[in-house]
């Protein structure tokens, strides 16, 4: 129970980190409003996961 708990609450404490640095650093960013900018922001998330997973699952396969 202890170990879920605090899970969720390091899970918690950077949710509100990426908040905080959403509101105030990225309106500093100049990004242009590109259609290759916002597939770069669409779909760099699903990459990052598909390769983390591709890796764990390499990884699992050779134990």
């Amino acid at each position: 129970m202890e170990n879920q708990l605090g899970f969720i609450l390091k899970l918690l404490l950077l949710s509100a980190l990426v908040s905080v640095l959403i509101k105030y650093a990225a309106p500093s960013l100049s990004i242009s409003a590109t259609a290759t900018n916002a597939l770069i922001i669409v779909f760099l998330p699903i990459a990052i996961i598909a390769v983390a997973l591709l890796w764990r699952f390499q990884a699992q396969k050779q134990n």
